[in-house]
């Protein structure tokens, strides 16, 4: 799939001023070569993406929570690559706004939607995952073609939890000896761009996941190598380490959340690896030692600033 884009049509990407978003757009025109005049980039913010406009790709105003802005926004859309949004505080919010997403798609017309979902999300005991479960099954339902890309945990989330690991040079985990096979934000964002190009409209499924699965412990001894930072596992039960977080100033839906990854690792529902990333961009996905090499720097940068 790697080399078969679309030669025509405009191509459109939600949530375009969000980490990921920025990332696909990046590749879409630079690594797949996507004209910017056939790039549709929507934001509730606009003016956060004037180096885009300068580029000449077309930013859109659009709010998932405002439909009647969706309309507007995805008109003369070919295909679109809805990214699932971070409303996680409010229940049931997050899955209305990618229907509403959907609903508006069809009426203006769009083909074929691409969606960031997250591995086996009709299983996993993940507080967001009947989000993705429901925005799958609302895809199935529309009529519109649809390419689900299934994004196992990123790497990038390390930025998260190393401030206080390397405070305390202690992992403290309810993860077990389960695998995971976490994938990076960048291979993820190479991979929906070269989906979201594609001259294919069949209907298809991928896993999007890392090279390899590893245990927390494996993951942790690579920490401890790449950054050259001792750190001693600990491993904990669901309850205890959700206290912890808690504890620590984490708001109760997100500590319960992080939990749940580990409850999922350790279940053994996060160990699937795929060639996904191969196949849809040609390039191997990054390991974990590869993205510690590339991303060090900015790791121990997060790590110092959180520590204090």
């Amino acid at each position: 799939m790697s080399n078969e884009t679309q030669d025509a049509g405009l191509l459109l990407v939600t949530g375009a001023s969000g980490q990921l978003g920025r990332r696909v757009l990046a590749h879409l025109l630079d690594t797949v070569r996507v004209a910017p005049s056939r790039i549709v980039a929507v934001t509730r913010t606009p003016a956060k993406l004037a180096d885009l406009t300068a580029r000449g790709v077309d930013v859109r105003q659009g709010d998932f929570d405002d439909p009647a802005s969706l309309g507007a926004a995805f008109k003369g859309v070919q295909r679109l690559l809805l990214i699932s949004t971070d409303t996680l505080d409010r229940p049931g919010a997050r899955l209305a706004q990618h229907r509403a997403a959907i609903a508006a798609a069809k009426s203006a017309g769009v083909r074929h939607v691409v969606y960031t979902s997250i591995p086996k999300a009709d299983e996993i005991p993940v507080p967001f995952a009947p989000d993705h479960a429901g925005t799958e099954e609302a895809l199935a339902a529309s009529g519109l073609g649809w390419t689900i890309l299934r994004n196992a945990l990123y790497f990038d989330n390390l930025a998260f939890s190393l401030p206080s690991v390397l405070a305390t040079g202690k992992w403290f985990t309810s993860a077990g000896d389960g695998r995971i096979a976490n994938v990076s934000r960048e291979d993820c964002a190479r991979a929906a761009a070269y989906a979201l190009a594609a001259a294919s409209n069949a209907n298809a499924t991928y896993d999007i996941t890392g090279p390899a699965a590893l245990t927390t412990a494996e993951i942790a001894a690579t920490v401890s190598e790449g950054l050259g930072k001792p750190i001693e596992l600990v491993q904990l039960s669901d309850a205890d380490l959700t206290k912890g977080l808690v504890a620590a100033g984490l708001p109760e839906f997100l500590a319960l959340a992080f939990v749940s990854f580990d409850t999922t690792t350790r279940l053994g529902l996060f160990a699937g690896v795929s060639d996904a990333v191969e196949k849809l961009t040609g390039q191997k996905p990054e390991t974990l030692q590869q993205f510690l090499v590339a991303n060090k720097d900015s790791l121990l940068s997060a790590a110092l600033a959180g520590a204090h």
